[in-house]
């Protein structure tokens, strides 16, 4: 959304140069060598990450910047790139060159893995499966609920317009794909009958954006659509920027979203950015990091962190952002990605060629 572009979109070049400072600046880029940073050089650091997450780095790369400048010394300019995450994940793949990558989901990040660039074991190199907060799907609707939505039923309504990104290039948008079709699955629909759901559901919608920042546009800005299947921090920030213009519905299931994490090993070799990667990745699990996380309304995985903004409220209404500060929602039952055999699994069942999304959705 215009207001909340509070981060550069800079992508690097196939092919560019790689920047150095020092004895470094004349490394040409066909050059795959270590290049080692020597004390007191600027690092520069390529954080390629999806559509939702850019207030969370505009803030976080602040904190690390500082951090690591006091802890080792160096500075440390980060460079951001968002969109669709499974568009992000084929571009680093096709030769964007990412230090790290922070992505939707997992899946995405095995894009980058299976090219060659991600070493084996990326979700076993940080904490948590690789993954430092969470998030899950709710609904924006605009004030008053006009169309009455409440739950995933409501959304495949001949009266009801849909907003939600194309999971073909929106991580976010599988998240939402999958959370729907566990409703239906919880509401004892056969498989036939879920696609047949899923399939109402997709002919409601009004645009299939290519990632969930430009979905948010469509509804909040452009004004399209009854309801935005969204990220929830997205959901909240719209409460916060347009107050009084729009409620989140919390639904009776969801998906409980992992975002994850890893360092681009092939491109942090070239640059010499191993360590300070690393560094970038793990500094995302300390307090000041999960506070952080938590203030841009993504669920934080230290414990003592997220009890701190648990509601009290138990309603599935959430009229305007709390003044307590404390937004999460735990009046929703949440399965996880295991519970549709992983994410190769649920790649080839749903979002492959052929596969279930193309099977219900008519272009």
């Amino acid at each position: 959304m215009k207001k909340r572009l509070l981060s550069l979109i800079l992508i690097t070049a196939l092919g560019a140069a790689v920047i150095g400072c020092g004895n470094n600046e004349n490394v040409a880029a066909g050059d795959n060598s270590e290049v080692p940073k020597s004390a007191g050089e600027k690092i520069e650091l390529t954080n390629v990450s999806y559509d939702p997450t850019r207030e969370l780095y505009a803030a976080y790369n602040e904190l690390f910047k500082a951090h690591y400048e006091e802890e080792f010394g160096q500075t440390v300019e980060v460079t951001q790139s968002h969109g669709g995450s499974g568009k992000q994940a084929l571009e680093v793949a096709n030769g964007l060159e990412a230090d790290v990558v922070t992505l939707a989901l997992e899946g995405d990040v095995q894009v980058v893995a299976d090219a060659g660039l991600i070493d084996d074991g990326f979700t076993s190199e940080f904490e948590l499966d690789s993954s430092p907060y969470t998030s899950t799907i709710v609904f924006l609707v605009r004030s008053g609920n006009p169309k009455k939505i409440y739950d995933w039923n409501d959304l495949i309504r001949e009266d009801v317009g849909v907003i939600t990104p194309n999971p073909k290039t929106s991580g976010g948008a599988m998240w939402n794909y999958l959370a729907a079709w566990y409703y239906f699955e919880q509401q004892g629909q056969s498989e036939a009958e879920i696609l047949d759901s899923i399939k109402q559901l997709y002919a409601n919608v009004v645009v299939l954006d290519s990632g969930a920042r430009g979905a948010t546009t469509s509804f909040v800005e452009n004004k399209q659509g009854d309801v935005l299947i969204a990220w929830e921090n997205e959901a909240f920030l719209s409460l916060a920027e347009y107050p009084g213009e729009y409620e989140i519905v919390v639904p009776s299931v969801s998906i409980l979203c992992q975002p994850t994490v890893a360092v681009v090993d092939e491109v942090a070799k070239k640059h010499g950015t191993e360590d300070v990667a690393k560094e970038y990745l793990s500094y995302l699990y300390s307090d000041e990091a999960q506070q952080i996380e938590a203030e841009n309304y993504y669920r934080p995985s230290t414990k003592a962190i997220y009890d701190k903004y648990v509601s009290s409220n138990d309603s599935n209404t959430i009229t305007e952002v709390p003044a307590d500060g404390k937004w999460i929602n735990n009046n929703i039952a949440l399965t996880d990605i295991n519970h549709f055999g992983g994410w190769a699994k649920a790649r080839a069942d749903h979002f492959a060629d052929g596969a279930n999304f193309d099977s219900i959705y008519e272009q």
